[in-house]
């Protein structure tokens, strides 16, 4: 099992931090080799299920995430909690969006484990985490995303 934690801080206001981060298209634009299908109809919240592609024609693997967690921001922080449930990717992501000033300041936790990758290969996996989830990211939030 890996663990790795972002965050990152922005101009943007946390409700347009918390609608770019949960747009489920959006992620993986720049992810080289992989797409986002979201499987259910209607806006994002509890119960969207989404699947990433990551392969070529049938050299690939999915990885189904279900959003568990739902609570975008108002007075407080928005939190919102993914499940994953695929045959090859297993795990969890929680992002949270907090107000922070005239900004706000998002946190992206994730527990990520790859079926039949040995326990010591787990700081290599969350070095790729952190790097390929940090830069998709800072995409998501723009220019204005800082450390």
């Amino acid at each position: 099992m890996s663990v790795f934690r972002l965050e990152r801080r922005t101009d943007l206001t946390p409700a347009e931090a918390w609608r770019r981060v949960t747009d489920w298209r959006a992620h993986a634009v720049d992810v080289p080799l992989t797409r986002v299908q979201v499987l259910t109809p209607g806006p994002p919240g509890q119960g969207t299920r989404f699947t990433a592609r990551t392969g070529v024609g049938p050299l690939g693997f999915d990885d189904p995430m279900t959003v568990v967690r739902w609570e975008p921001p108002g007075a407080g922080p928005g939190v919102c909690r993914l499940e994953k449930s695929g045959r090859v990717v297993l795990g969890w992501a929680e992002i949270a969006v907090h107000p922070e000033g005239s900004g706000a300041r998002v946190t992206w936790v994730e527990e990520l484990r790859v079926r039949g990758l040995p326990r010591w290969c787990d700081p290599l996996l969350a070095l790729a985490g952190r790097r390929v989830f940090g830069r998709e990211l800072d995409r998501l939030l723009g220019g204005s995303a800082r450390r």
